[in-house]
């Protein structure tokens, strides 16, 4: 299989999507079928590429040197197998919470869906900037009816500002990438960096890198660019468990990836100093994050600044430069896609069954919805990087590789945002198995009234396999095989 075929799979899905809208059985059947296909398209692809046979595909060619062409190296796909595998979980989940809750403008929905999923399967399997910069905006304007779903006033506030900050974003992208044409460089992405020719001209540099710092910074919900993000989450929760797991804030800190290591690469990045710039910015944003966390009492504005807080660990593993730092910061964005998707997952869940959106209303909701609340602690476990759990091996790696790098500091941020995530979720925990039930103990008793089966099986199973490949993490998926590919490459002498 070809990665033309999976990003194609996605995109020729939305036609029969919105050819079946007045049959919804049909429309969601597309739907689940063209999530599969697309997997299994992506999954396919994993050992070519582990043999160091990355599998390439070219559409066309915009002009000469800017093609528009894939490759599923190890960075490019590990992205893509997170996202394609974590639509066929989504999709499943959706169908359940949108039947729960009713919702309108279903068909569009899941067009906006499959669109956004090619676009994000475009920007991992992009082989050149040109090709990533064209993905990474049509990711923009794919996700913007999902984020404006319910089309009421606080919706097309937060759509405008969406907007506004992503759009901004995209215009220093194509920036960057018009300047670097202009150059006459080759802008194919390769590990290490492509950027050696221009050595030595530190103000060219020094402005390339703003312009494609920032512009993959906004969607990575760097401070202060991230106000977006909190704002976004008037969206369905499905939604929300797109942007925060698997497509847009995915694709901002695997922007960071591409940019440190096969835009620049760590020698160039050494020698200009920018690193340190980047891990500033990464480090107060992780910190600050987590703390904001603490003091908001809707829980999916909770899960919100906890994203900003680890989107920026994968950030931070990008600018440490050392090996074993890589190896966490990939490993990082499947640990965390799989575990926060739980989360958000088991508030949507909540939401539907329970009409329960706040902290503060969840006492006792552990004894009626049990399989929701326990995976709800599993994951909360993992976000505090507890063992045996998959981000207890990417915190591991990324800690390991500060302390390589002689970068003590940045091991103590990583430490106390592992206390911070505990003190933002266990404590929903508690009130959700030790406080008193609302209904006085009849839930205690024995009455369970857990959400629609369609959404509380994608919940425990990602669950599960968040424990499953903390212990064995290269099981099915090879994402640490991936990720110590990337290093190995990227980081090399």
């Amino acid at each position: 299989m070809t990665p033309l075929v999976a990003v194609a799979v996605p995109m020729a899905a939305i036609v029969p999507i919105l050819l079946s809208g007045r049959r919804p059985n049909l429309r969601e059947a597309w739907s689940l079928a063209a999530a599969l296909a697309t997997a299994g398209a992506v999954w396919s692809m994993l050992s070519g590429t582990l043999a160091g046979e990355p599998a390439e595909s070219v559409l066309f060619e915009l002009a000469p040197g800017a093609a528009i062409a894939f490759r599923a190296d190890a960075a490019g796909l590990l992205f893509a197998m997170l996202a394609s595998g974590l639509w066929v979980v989504t999709t499943v989940y959706s169908i359940g919470y949108m039947r729960a809750l009713e919702e309108g403008h279903q068909t569009r929905y899941y067009a906006a869906f499959a669109l956004s999923v090619a676009s994000a399967l475009g920007v991992a399997l992009a082989a050149n900037l040109v090709t990533f910069v064209l993905f990474y905006e049509l990711l923009t304007l794919a996700t913007y009816p999902l984020v404006t779903h319910h089309q009421d006033a606080p919706s097309i506030r937060a759509g405008r500002k969406y907007l506004a900050y992503t759009l901004s974003a995209g215009l220093a992208l194509i920036a960057a990438t018009a300047w670097l044409l202009a150059l006459d460089v080759d802008t194919t992405f390769a590990a290490g960096g492509f950027l050696g020719e221009l050595a030595g001209r530190g103000g060219v540099l020094w402005g390339l890198f703003a312009l494609l710092a920032a512009g993959v910074a906004v969607k990575a919900a760097v401070m202060p660019l991230h106000s977006w993000l909190p704002s976004a989450m008037v969206a369905p929760t499905p939604v929300s468990a797109l942007l925060h797991a698997v497509a847009v804030v995915k694709a901002g800190a695997f922007g960071f990836v591409r940019v440190m290591g096969f835009v620049f690469g760590p020698a160039l990045l050494a020698d200009m100093g920018a690193v340190h710039v980047v891990a500033a910015f990464a480090a107060v944003t992780l910190t600050l994050g987590s703390i904001l966390a603490l003091g908001m009492d809707p829980l999916k504005q909770r899960l919100a600044y906890s994203t900003v807080s680890h989107l920026s660990y994968i950030v931070l593993g990008t600018a440490i430069l050392a090996p074993a730092a890589w190896v966490g910061a990939l490993f990082h964005m499947a640990a965390h896609g799989l575990t926060k998707i739980t989360l958000f997952f088991c508030a949507g869940a909540i939401h539907a069954n329970a009409h329960k959106d706040r902290v503060s209303q969840l006492d006792g909701i552990g004894w009626r919805m049990p399989w929701t609340m326990a995976s709800f602690a599993v994951a909360s476990l993992g976000m505090a990087g507890l063992p045996p759990f998959m981000m207890f091996a990417s915190k591991w790696h990324l800690g390991t590789g500060a302390v390589d790098a002689g970068m003590v500091p940045i091991l103590a941020v990583y430490v106390l945002s592992g206390v911070l995530n505990a003190a933002y979720l266990f404590p929903i925990v508690f009130r959700a198995f030790r406080a008193p039930p609302a209904d006085g103990g009849a839930a205690r008793a024995g009455r369970v009234d857990e959400a629609s089966g369609l959404m509380v099986v994608p919940l425990t199973l990602t669950a599960a396999l968040a424990l499953v490949l903390g212990l064995a993490p290269d099981w099915a998926f090879g994402f640490l095989d991936l990720a110590r590919e990337v290093a190995s490459t990227v980081t090399a002498p």
